[in-house]
């Protein structure tokens, strides 16, 4: 499975990501090992969506980073 997840920083914006492994992605988060969210910790994980496609997977990432991918996200109240 792959996974797109939203995460809320300590600065109030949002971080979208997408992996295989949501488990250790969010543990390497946590403990300031990925460079996005080093300086912004700690982080919440507000939601994931997950995906049998690789593909489907990093185009859904693709499209919440985009002007209508957040006014999905507004709309669907995930902030």
């Amino acid at each position: 499975m792959y996974y797109v997840y939203l995460l809320k920083c300590s600065d109030n914006r949002t971080y979208i990501g997408c992996t295989d492994d949501l488990k250790d992605r969010i543990y390497r988060h946590q403990k300031g090992q990925v460079p996005a969210t080093k300086e912004r910790l700690p982080i919440k994980l507000i939601s994931y969506f997950s995906f049998s496609n690789k593909y489907t997977a990093f185009n859904f990432e693709k499209y919440l980073k985009s002007g209508s991918g957040r006014a999905f996200m507004k709309k669907h109240l995930i902030k």
